[in-house]
């Protein structure tokens, strides 16, 4: 059907994994009758020519055998090729050079994408109309063939990429965006559908915010509702039921619609009481796919922004309630992630935890049993209700074993746990190599409680040390803390003595000072770590040091020198404990200040130095007002994120509140 495939030297070319000699099977199997062979050709090109978006000399090779595919109207799925075409063209930081060649071969063979926007095929024209704005560096025309497309479309699902490609048309070509933008507006205005005025606001909102209406947030709630009576009323009158139609009415979906959500929330921005407006008119819709798109936008407009959500958290709540088993989980993870802001949820979330011993636990395939979702959320808001059936689980056979991270967050709420935390501690092996993974969480726990009748199960796990903790060598700092803690350390000192030539020196170091007060003990092994080539080692002398305060003085020499290079996160605590220690707040404020700027993780140790600084952190008070008047989460970071993030800068916020309280009090 193509000619030319046989005339090119595919076994000198190379893709993903070895010799192209494949590829001309590939390129006739995309023109092929047979479904199967057609798909099998696809992933191949993905798989192995483009593989994860990267270009080879094979890639650059298929590009004009594509073009010519596409244009042939007896090929089936066209759409798919044309598809690829513009994911080989797309631009990459990975091997620009040869990525430009692949632009520049897509480009060459433009002129295609002019035609194929008005194919026959609706998928055709639907990944034309991007690549007529990608690739056809002819402003005007470009723009013409668009308004001209879309006087003429009548497929829904083109006119969504038309809407798409206009947005995208005004963002590269600002000098010719003004047309674009006005044929968006249109859009957005009747006699056009509801799902496509949503998605020309979307495009607003991103191009050309001006041109919004006055009443954005609530037109868009009114048009997702239309289109939803629109969409639930194709589904009632869709014909003949099949078992494809029952499975869709069990796990109904609508990734369009909430893609169309997704670009106006993230359109929006900043503008964090307009999103929770958007969010709540979602939650609130009488359509359970509505309210379950709703759901997973709200985990990342509370992941990245600060707000104030007591109102979209209960309408998370509210949805518990459902016999939508999918609805019903994405609120508990989502409930999950916001430890103490679910509290607005917690009585529904109890009440799921009452209903459901079922959900407690969660166990996947081939593994042991983890927390379930409700009760990990309910115990994550410190709500003492989560303790009965917790309670239950430490009794039984079967507990996970990482519930004691998730009981910590209750406190001394948890204490009536206490007795079962410290069995299960006497109860595990010393000797194996799974002590320390059993008693991780289990320490966790006994720490947060302030259990000090766990004392004899804390000094079972040093026993043998220093030669004979075996896999317990993991946790001995822990217990060590937990020991010092509890006020324990003078029990704890037979044990520690022998660690002081080991690398829990420093930690053993500081928990005898905290016994006897004899600094003149331990200094010699705290500076000795101080000078550890392991900056791990110097980290837990550091925090020793601050501990001790004054008494370790003769310490700030050395401390002062290493507050003067390294790593700025390595830095921060050392800056602080020259405070703890000198009570100086020169060599203390520039370093806290560069951190600050440089490293966001840094703010929430700062914060909570500047609290103890009292009147001598003014001059940095500009960072906390700062701080406050921030929309944006300091630990949001663009393609990652962390489960502790809301609560780590919920903390933050919360500090610098503590701090600017500090210092206006007289």
């Amino acid at each position: 059907m193509v000619t030319g495939i046989d005339e090119v030297d595919w076994a000198s070319l190379r893709h993903a994994h070895g010799s192209a000699e494949d590829v001309p099977g590939w390129l006739r199997a995309l023109a092929s009758a047979d479904t199967a062979e057609r798909a099998t050709a696809l992933d191949g090109m993905y798989g192995a020519v483009h593989h994860e978006g990267r270009v080879y000399d094979s890639t650059l090779a298929v590009v004009p055998f594509l073009f010519a595919l596409a244009a042939r109207e007896e090929v089936p799925d066209r759409g798919g090729i044309v598809e690829l075409l513009v994911s080989i063209g797309g631009e990459s930081a990975e091997d620009a050079g040869r990525d430009r060649r692949a632009r520049e071969a897509v480009c060459a063979g433009a002129e295609a994408f002019a035609a194929l926007a008005g194919d026959p095929d609706p998928s055709v024209r639907r990944a034309a109309t991007g690549a007529l704005v990608r690739f056809l560096h002819d402003p005007p025309r470009v723009l013409e063939l668009l308004r001209r497309r879309l006087r003429a479309e009548r497929d829904d699902s083109v006119l969504l990429a038309l809407t798409e490609a206009l947005g995208l048309f005004a963002h590269r070509y600002p000098a010719h965006a003004g047309g674009a933008v006005d044929l968006l507006a249109e859009q957005s205005a009747p006699p056009y559908a509801p799902g496509l005025r949503l998605a020309a606001l979307g495009q607003l909102a991103l191009r050309a915010p001006g041109r919004l209406p006055a009443d954005l947030v609530p037109a868009a709630v009114r048009l997702l509702q239309q289109r939803s009576a629109q969409r639930r009323g194709s589904r009632e009158h869709s014909g003949t039921d099949t078992l494809v139609r029952r499975i869709r009415r069990l796990r109904p979906s609508d990734e369009q619609g909430a893609v169309l959500l997704r670009t106006l929330h993230s359109a929006l921005g900043d503008r964090v009481d307009d999103r929770i407006a958007l969010l709540t008119g979602q939650l609130t819709s009488p359509d359970p796919v509505d309210r379950c798109n709703a759901v997973w936008m709200s985990a990342g407009l509370f992941r990245g922004w600060r707000g104030a959500y007591d109102e979209p958290v209960r309408l998370l709540g509210a949805q518990l309630n459902t016999e939508e088993d999918r609805l019903r989980d994405a609120a508990v993870s989502v409930l999950a992630e916001l430890y103490t802001l679910a509290a607005p949820a917690a009585d529904e979330l109890h009440a799921l935890v009452t209903a459901r011993p079922d959900l407690w636990t969660h166990r996947w395939e081939r593994s042991t049993p983890t927390l379930g979702g409700p009760l990990k959320a309910l115990a994550r808001t410190g709500d003492p209700r989560a303790v009965p059936a917790l309670a239950q689980l430490l009794a039984g056979p079967s507990a996970p074993v990482g519930l004691g991270f998730e009981l910590a967050h209750l406190g001394r709420a948890a204490a009536p746990l206490a007795p079962a935390l410290r069995h299960r501690l006497a109860r595990i092996p010393l000797a194996s190599p799974a002590a320390a993974r059993l008693a991780a969480p289990l320490l966790t726990a006994v720490k947060a409680i302030g259990d000090r009748d766990a004392v004899p199960e804390l000094l079972r796990l040093l026993s043998g040390s220093p030669d004979g903790l075996g896999a317990r060598d993991a946790v001995a700092d822990d217990v060590i803390e937990i020991l010092t803690k509890l006020g324990a350390a003078t029990r704890a000192a037979p044990f520690l003595r022998p660690l002081l030539q080991t690398r829990h020196a420093a930690t053993a170091a500081g928990a005898l000072w905290s016994a006897d007060g004899d600094a003149s003990a331990v200094l010699p092994v705290l500076l000795r770590e101080l000078a550890h080539p392991d900056p791990g080692a110097r980290r837990s002398a550091v925090r020793q040091l601050g501990r001790m305060g004054p008494a370790a003085r003769t310490a700030l020499p050395e401390l002062r020198r290493l507050v003067r290079s390294g790593p700025v996160r390595e830095r921060v605590p050392v800056a602080r404990a020259l405070w703890r220690i000198g009570g100086d707040p020169d060599p203390v404020r520039p370093v806290l200040r560069a951190a600050w700027a440089a490293d966001p993780r840094t703010r929430v140790p700062i914060a909570r130095c500047l609290i103890t600084m009292g009147p001598a952190a003014a001059p940095l008070h500009d960072l906390i007002t700062t701080e406050l008047t921030r929309p944006r989460r300091h630990t949001s970071r663009a393609g990652a994120y962390g489960h502790r993030d809301i609560p780590d800068d919920e903390e933050l916020v919360r500090m610098c509140g503590e701090v600017l309280a500090e210092l206006a009090s007289p």
